[in-house]
């Protein structure tokens, strides 16, 4: 199986690169209809919903081993890893 390239893969940068820059009124948008007065009444907002208690992204090193085990003791507990890190997080600083 090959791995996917991730937009930050040197392939990724690459290919970014390549891209020639367009400004947004160069864009040709005649082959798509206007959206009715009731498909906007129907529309609902995309991605995750806003809780106001919205979480922060960070980046930690881990070694290998440590995450494999977070990771199996996630699935043991049927939730994400990151869901599990924050829950030992939590208990740890209070």
């Amino acid at each position: 199986m090959a791995k996917k390239q991730s937009a930050s893969s040197a392939h990724g940068r690459q290919a970014a690169k390549n891209v020639k820059s367009m400004r947004d009124n160069d864009i040709d948008f005649s082959d798509i209809p206007e959206s009715t007065d009731e498909e906007l009444r129907r529309a609902r907002r995309v991605g995750r919903p806003s809780t106001g208690k919205a979480k922060q992204l960070i980046a930690i090193r881990s070694s290998p081993e440590v995450l494999k085990k977070l990771k199996k003791l996630a699935a043991r507990s049927d939730k994400p890893y990151q869901t599990l890190i924050n829950e030992l997080l939590e208990k740890a600083v209070a």
